[in-house]
């Protein structure tokens, strides 16, 4: 086993979100401040509004500032270059998507989530061509890639093997609409996790005996060191929050 133990960011969606003003940000803080907020007391953030449109470098500087050092910003991967027949003509939307200035989120950057839509099925050679669009780097930048596949039939070792030979991660999902992949984080380059089963009539949204479960399986892909990010989106989404502190506090020993 590496010696080496990987950091783990643990987070939510964003951080506007109405109902969270009832059930994660005190009243005293203003909206403007909500960032900041999910910065004392989280450890990462999914972008959603990077799949819809380009940032400005103006915001991703303003976001970076506003979060202490160790957080990370995970980025929904633009929907022009996912939401397409072909994934393999992508390359000049994923240079678009590059060049908004992700940059100037410095080490702060986490990885880029390549969502792909639920119908998109799994074709050997358009994700092998997808894959080879994806820089390395850009402006001196490392620039990490996870894929998010929610069709079936990426059930397939050809397609782990194709994600491990890119360097891409094949993200992981506590889903009861989307297949799990649990054997993809054995190969991957760091650890991508997306928690959607949050319930509502639990206050910290998941059961304790699953937060327990999901504290050993990061703990032992973290002493495997590997960076391991994860991130509690949609189910009651209003949960998120009270769950990531949850699973935050397991983690440090809590």
């Amino acid at each position: 086993m590496n010696k080496h133990i990987g950091k783990v960011h643990v987070g939510i969606g964003g951080w506007s979100y109405d109902p969270w003003r009832e059930t994660f940000y005190p009243k005293t803080v203003p909206k403007a401040r909500e960032l900041e907020y999910v910065g004392q007391h989280l450890t990462g953030t999914e972008i959603n509004a990077t799949f819809y449109g380009r940032q400005k470098p103006a915001s991703y500087i303003k976001w970076r500032d506003t979060v202490p050092d160790g957080f990370r910003f995970a980025l929904k991967g633009s929907r022009y270059c996912t939401n397409r027949k072909n994934l393999a003509e992508a390359g000049e939307s994923v240079t678009n998507f590059v060049e908004q200035g992700i940059v100037e989120l410095g080490d702060k950057l986490g990885p880029i989530n390549w969502q792909l839509a639920a119908t998109k099925k799994f074709d050997a050679d358009e994700i092998a061509a997808f894959f080879a669009l994806l820089p390395k780097k850009h402006e001196g930048l490392h620039l990490r890639h996870a894929i998010e596949a929610r069709h079936e039939s990426f059930d397939d070792p050809a397609f782990f093997d194709l994600a491990r030979k890119a360097g891409v991660a094949v993200i992981l999902a506590d889903s009861a609409k989307y297949p799990a992949f649990d054997k993809a984080a054995d190969a991957a380059p760091f650890v991508y996790a997306r928690l959607q089963n949050a319930r509502a009539e639990i206050e910290q949204g998941y059961p304790d005996a699953e937060l327990d479960a999901w504290t050993k399986k990061i703990g032992a892909w973290s002493k495997d060191g590997k960076e391991v990010f994860v991130f509690f989106i949609n189910g009651a989404k209003e949960r998120a929050p009270a769950a990531a502190m949850a699973l935050i506090a397991r983690l440090n020993g809590g």
